[in-house]
């Protein structure tokens, strides 16, 4: 599973990484440790809000908005199961109730500098800070969905939740060595594909996400600070180095 990741560019860096064109909510400040629930930027496409008098629907933009991660189904009758739907199967993303359509109608990617895993060991467990070799941003398949408050007035700016999933696949190599899944990493000659939703169709994700290679990543061991929600910063993504005892075990 993926359950900390690091979000520490710039909204800056964001828009020129990913083509942006508008930006939706207020900048969020870096987090080098963020956990479900959190809110996080995601990259998406959608048709900007025109007036109802026009005719003809618009060009879908691409957008870099803050929704919340850990996926609410439009059909939930509370917001409250979220927190246990950060991660989504590959296996299963295009055929489960609570995915289908978004896999279909709302794919977006979920930028990071990288992201946190935990290796069981005899003495405890060990994290573990995955990134790009050569430190590029990655982008996570994810997806997005739109849960509507019932209680709250129409104009009352919270009514709307809008929150996400980060898609997982079987790890491989040195990855499956430190956990089992990893997330699914869009290249750039498919992140296009995957933000285009206009086919309303999971068979089109299905079909891209069997096009997506294999994560290649580097993971190097960090402080188990990390393992606390409540520390923030760029020293948890510093390589510390293991006890001996611990060393030899790996």
């Amino acid at each position: 599973m993926c359950g900390r990741y690091v979000s520490s560019a710039s909204t800056a860096d964001l828009l020129a990484e990913f083509d942006v064109e508008e930006v939706v909510g207020a900048e969020l400040r870096p987090s080098w440790n963020v956990a479900p629930t959190d809110p996080v930027r995601a990259v998406l496409q959608r048709p900007p809000k025109e007036p109802a008098e026009q005719a003809a629907p618009s060009k879908p933009v691409r957008q870099l908005r803050t929704l919340r991660w850990g996926l609410v189904p439009s059909w939930s009758p509370d917001p409250k199961g979220g927190a246990r739907m950060i991660n989504a199967r590959i296996e299963t993303v295009t055929e489960k109730p609570a995915f289908k359509k978004a896999a279909a109608r709302r794919r977006c990617l979920l930028p990071a500098a990288g992201y946190y895993e935990w290796q069981k060991t005899d003495h405890g467990k060990v994290p573990y800070f995955l990134h790009d070799p050569d430190g590029r941003l990655l982008a996570m398949a994810g997806l997005y969905e739109l849960w509507c408050d019932p209680t709250l007035a129409e104009d009352d700016p919270n009514r709307w939740l809008w929150s996400c999933t980060i898609i997982t696949q079987q790890a491989t190599d040195l990855l499956g060595e430190i956990h089992d899944r990893n997330p699914v990493l869009v290249p750039p000659e498919l992140q296009a594909a995957w933000l285009d939703c206009s086919s309303d169709d999971p068979a089109t994700a299905r079909r891209i996400l069997d096009q997506i290679p294999e994560a290649r990543l580097e993971p190097y061991v960090v402080s188990p600070a990390v393992g606390n929600v409540r520390n923030d910063g760029p020293e948890l993504i510093q390589p510390v180095e293991l006890p001996e005892q611990e060393r030899l075990q790996l």
